[in-house]
């Protein structure tokens, strides 16, 4: 039984880590990435839908993301998109296909997206300790109703937190490379 929580406790929070690494990609840096654009939402025949499934997107050199749609009478609307959205970049359309440079950012920029970094990574920890919690009160009830003995509460919440430490050692990680990428110049 408790192990069935603990491959629950550790899949929730391999989740939150994954949620953080599909977060982190949508932050800008001084490269272009897909990751940027790919989740914005086109009002497409009145229905929201995102980029990637209208267009291919490319990254052709490192300052530039290339967006092909596959109905050229969409480029109207995903230009729409991408301004109404907080990306911050100005599409520039030739009709056939949509290119946003990316231009340098600035130092204090880079010390913004680091700190929203930071806010972002602790949010996952968060939810990873949010999880640890939800388990935790698990295995208690377990333990109250006496489908669990207390040595075996004991080492459950040891092996709970050491999958705890490591999803969150992750997540640090994740969060750590991810600043400097923003703040490499």
């Amino acid at each position: 039984m408790t192990q069935e929580q603990l491959g629950d406790a550790r899949s929730r929070m391999h989740g939150a880590v994954e949620a953080l690494q599909h977060d982190l990609a949508a932050v800008r840096t001084g490269r272009a990435s897909v990751g940027i654009v790919e989740n914005v939402k086109v009002d497409y025949y009145g229905t929201s839908t995102p980029l990637n499934q209208l267009a291919t997107i490319s990254t052709p050199d490192p300052k530039m993301i290339l967006i092909q749609p596959y109905d050229k009478g969409a480029v109207g609307d995903i230009e729409k998109s991408i301004l109404k959205s907080d990306i911050g970049l100005t599409p520039s359309n030739d009709g056939q296909v949509i290119r946003l440079t990316i231009p340098p950012l600035t130092e204090e920029r880079r010390k913004e997206l680091a700190k929203q970094v930071r806010a972002r990574v602790e949010d996952a920890r968060v939810a990873v300790r949010n999880v640890r919690r939800d388990v935790h009160d698990h295995l208690r009830k377990l333990e109250h109703d006496h489908d669990l003995s207390q040595d075996e509460l004991h080492r459950s919440e040891v092996d709970l937190q050491k999958v705890t430490d490591e999803h969150i050692a992750e997540v640090d990680l994740v969060g750590e490379e991810k600043e400097q990428e923003v703040l490499t110049v």
